[in-house]
């Protein structure tokens, strides 16, 4: 079995309708435990008390903003390469979900930052490449909304979306690049060496994979509704074109 069979509309629809319960009931019972005992299981900090629990709604919103955008630029390239039109729908479905994502980690963090840096903004470079980051998302939201033609579309958000990566990599990598700058590195990181105690770091892994599986379940949902709604334009084409 090969993983292009997804990529027909008729096998993606079946294969999404059996795991999306699983998914989405996977994803409340994480999301539902890890910030439970995060909020409230968890001790104050001893430098930043309570604040310091933000980190279980910014840390993951951060990561899935930015994982959300390379997710897009997969489905853009499998576009461009092969004309697979899921790919595209997928991308289509996940700037909504990746701009929510953004914006909860712009908010988060400003709430979090002001008692920690005095100030509620800082143009710092992983800040900034995050706020354009964001703004990316908006451009290829609108883009697909003001194309009428779904191939030309699909065309020009991909190319949009290859352009967007560079601020997607900067929001990731730029405390690497760039030592000057109020944001910390990376408080978890898959090769090791976390910042953060177990303490914190337990329900942390909890809810950050509670929110990867909300993010899967929210674009199988939309991604299944931009098919459909593909499926109706048609038939209404058709039958115009018939009558």
């Amino acid at each position: 079995m090969s993983i292009w069979e997804y990529a027909n509309p008729k096998k993606f629809m079946q294969t999404s309708a059996w795991a999306l319960p699983w998914v989405s009931g996977l994803a409340v019972i994480l999301l539902v435990a890890g910030l439970v005992w995060g909020f409230f299981f968890t001790p104050d900090d001893y430098k930043q008390g309570a604040t310091v629990k933000i980190i279980y709604l910014h840390v993951p919103s951060a990561m899935m903003a930015i994982s959300a955008w390379f997710m897009m630029l997969v489905g853009s390239l499998i576009w461009l390469i092969r004309r697979h039109h899921v790919s595209a729908l997928t991308a289509k479905a996940a700037a909504p979900v990746g701009l929510t994502f953004t914006v909860i980690g712009l908010v988060t963090g400003a709430i979090w930052g002001q008692p920690m840096w005095g100030t509620w903004w800082a143009w710092d470079p992983r800040l900034t490449s995050f706020l354009i980051l964001g703004l990316f998302y908006l451009g290829y939201i609108a883009l697909w909304a003001a194309i009428e033609d779904p191939d030309t579309a699909a065309d020009l958000t991909s190319v949009l979306c290859m352009v967007g990566s560079v601020f997607a990599f900067m929001s990731r990598y730029a405390v690497l690049f760039w030592n000057q700058g109020l944001h910390q590195g990376a408080s978890v990181s898959v090769a090791g060496g976390d910042q953060v105690s177990n303490v914190y770091g337990l329900p942390l892994a909890v809810c950050v994979a509670g929110f990867v599986l909300l993010f899967v379940t929210l674009v199988l949902l939309r991604t299944r509704t931009e098919i459909r709604a593909r499926r109706i334009k048609a038939l209404i084409a058709r039958e115009r074109a018939v009558a």
